[in-house]
């Protein structure tokens, strides 16, 4: 039960740092991420521990957990990585397109479109 809630909290907290809901510098409050998750401060602990070795975040002795700020060389690799994967995903969606999947493609991109306008 505890790794599953451990890996709840890593999955919640990564979910909210990619989708910029936490930002490069905030501070992650042990307490107050104990009573949303309603779990102990351990297993918030172990979670950002996780979090900690998967520079997501870093932990400052006596200060506490933070969300990581990448650095401008860390940004660029990830820029890089995320080209070559788009490309590749494209290629591969070209290469096996079929109407009904163009049509589920114009789909999703109509449904992003309205989000963005709302």
């Amino acid at each position: 039960m505890e790794s599953s809630t451990t890996y709840s909290i890593v999955e919640a907290l990564t979910k909210a740092i990619v989708e910029h809901r936490l930002h490069p510098g905030t501070k992650l409050a042990e307490q107050k991420l104990a009573d949303h998750f309603g779990v102990s401060r351990t297993l918030v602990r172990q979670a950002l521990f996780q979090l900690s070795q998967n520079r997501l975040i870093r932990l400052e002795p006596a200060r506490g957990a933070f969300v990581a700020a990448p650095s401008v060389a860390e940004a660029k690799q990830v820029f890089a990585v995320r080209r070559m994967l788009e490309a590749e995903m494209t290629r591969a969606f070209v290469r096996d397109s079929t109407p009904a999947r163009i049509k589920s493609l114009k789909e999703h991109v109509a449904r992003e479109q309205a989000a963005v306008d709302r």
